[in-house]
Parts: structure tokens; C-alpha cells; sequence
């Protein structure tokens, strides 16, 4: 007998849900940083043994939209409640509980079976974890609640058991080895981004998008030629830095993990240019791979 199916993991901003996803594949698929609004896409990372093909999918934290990117990043979320197996909602003991009323009433109406993980446990007491999952249980009374630990690994293998056991039984939907259902380019474009992140403040990080447009390789180098796209001059001016050493860094950076995730040497090359308020262009939006409908 084998089993197959799709993983879905959905959950509000910061509470874990890349960090989780990672575990789970056993490789650094999704980009993860402290701050909200982190993983914009939904990404496959497809887990084969002979037994099972398990497909988890990685979404953008759910927000109420203030532009259209921030539309298609819900489009993703939502799009992963109709075609979930099982459906993983991650919350954790900081975030309040209605955070997001709207997208959970759509949870409560799936009807794949849902678990319901509580992170980031150990920043809490018994006697409120305890608490915590009485209100859940009100909430989502269907769901399965399993309070973990992403970051120290704490009942992380028991969520993959009980996927394992709530998986149907299916052929595999993808080729048995097969990791993701992304491009090479595509990594190379999340993990620009995770350093535009991590190394600028404020609005930047938010308001770039990242094209990878020549992608070779060679039997000895991989050779990259990326575009940064940001909204306005003064952004472009703030990304490049004084004499360039801001791009600079942020290049060595991603090269240094490109590197690793392909085990290759990288020649990275980075480019700036700006298009004006491209997060609410639907042109533009398409063109970088985002979902609009």
C-alpha cells in the first residue's frame, strides 16, 4: 500500500510556518526571517520514501490585503485549504487568538483533516498552554492540537508520524525524486531576498522583488545574473549603498548560501532598477509569478 497526498501548512505571519516546513522536508526550501511577509509564494517541498510521497506546502502568512501583492500572498493561503490532504494551521502562544477571524472560519469549514499546531511553547508556562488549548479546542473543534517547538525540534517528529498516518492511500503525484516543484532559479531568487531582508530596515525589504534573468551552469561554476527591482530612486539609491558596498555585502551573502544549496561554485552578479509601484501592477505582478485571480 502507499500513500500520497498534499500537506498544506497556512497560519498568520511570524508564528513558524517556514521554519516548521523545513523540518519536515529536511532542507532549507523556504526563506525564514523574523519579519512578517517573509515567504510571498507557495512552495512544494516533496518528501519520497517506497511507503509514502508526502507534497508539503509552504504559504505566505495570511494579512488582510493593503495592495495587490499582498492579494496574491492571500490567493496562495487560501488556495491551500481546497486541495489539502491534511492541513497543517500554525499558530503560537504569543499571537491573539482572533488575529484573523475571517480566514479561520474558512479552516473550520475543511473537511481534510486539520492539526493544529501551537509553537513556540516553550516561550510559555503549563498553566497557559493549558488555557491556550482549551480556547482552541472551541475554536476548531474538529482539529487535532499539537503543541511544538519548531526551532528545538520538540514534537516535530511526532506531526510527521501523524501526517504519515493521515495520508490516503495514492500513487505518487510527482516523479520519486523530486524535492520541490520550483526551478533552480527560483531558490536563487528566495535566497537574495532573505539577505535583502535581513540586512535592510523599514520599507526595502518589502518593496523588492528579485528576477534571476541568466542562470548557467557550467560542469565547473554556476553563473548568475540577478535583477533587483525596488519602487522608487531613493530606494534604488539605498539598496546599492555608498560606492556599492551595500550590494556588495548583500551579494556575498547570497552567494555564500547559493553556493551551499546547489554545492557549486556561484559567480553572482546584481543589478538594480526600478519600477515604479510594481506591487500594485497586474502586469507586472504576473510576470513575477504572482497569482491575481
Amino acid at each position: 500500500m502507499h500513500r500520497s497526498g498534499f500537506v498544506n501548512i497556512v497560519g498568520n505571519p511570524n508564528v513558524g510556518k517556514s521554519t516548521l516546513t523545513n523540518l519536515l522536508v529536511g532542507q532549507k526550501l523556504s526563506i525564514v526571517t523574523s519579519k512578517a511577509q517573509t515567504t510571498r509564494h507557495r512552495i512544494l517541498g516533496i518528501v519520497n520514501t517506497e511507503e509514502y510521497q508526502i507534497v508539503y506546502s509552504d504559504t505566505p502568512g495570511v494579512l488582510r490585503p493593503n495592495y495587490k501583492l499582498q492579494e496574491s500572498m492571500l490567493n496562495f493561503s487560501e488556495s491551500a485549504l481546497g486541495d489539502a490532504d491534511v492541513l497543517l494551521y500554525v499558530t503560537d502562544v504569543v499571537e491573539k487568538i482572533h488575529k484573523n477571524d475571517e480566514f479561520l472560519a474558512k479552516v473550520q469549514k475543511v473537511e481534510a483533516p486539520v492539526l493544529l499546531l501551537i509553537n513556540k511553547i516553550d516561550q510559555t508556562n503549563q498553566t497557559n498552554l493549558i488555557q491556550l488549548v482549551e480556547q482552541w479546542k472551541d475554536l476548531l473543534p474538529h482539529a487535532e492540537i499539537i503543541p511544538i517547538a519548531a526551532l528545538s525540534k520538540f514534537n516535530v517528529e511526532l506531526v510527521r508520524k501523524r501526517i504519515v498516518e493521515l495520508l490516503p492511500e495514492s500513487p505518487p503525484y510527482f516523479e520519486k525524486d523530486a524535492m520541490t516543484d520550483r526551478p533552480a532559479r527560483f531558490f536563487v531568487t528566495e535566497i537574495i531576498r532573505e539577505k535583502i531582508l535581513l540586512y535592510y530596515q523599514k520599507e526595502i525589504p518589502y518593496s523588492v522583488e528579485v528576477i534571476v534573468e541568466e542562470f548557467k551552469d557550467t560542469s565547473g561554476i554556476i553563473n548568475i545574473r540577478a535583477l533587483v527591482i525596488c519602487e522608487r530612486d531613493t530606494q534604488k539609491g539605498i539598496i546599492i549603498g555608498h560606492q556599492g558596498l551595500a550590494l556588495k555585502k548583500v551579494g556575498s551573502m547570497a552567494r555564500k548560501d547559493i553556493e551551499r544549496f546547489f554545492d557549486k561554485k556561484v559567480f553572482l552578479e546584481m543589478y538594480v532598477k526600478v519600477e515604479k509601484d510594481w506591487r500594485s501592477r497586474d502586469n507586472l505582478l504576473r510576470a513575477y509569478g504572482y497569482r491575481l485571480d
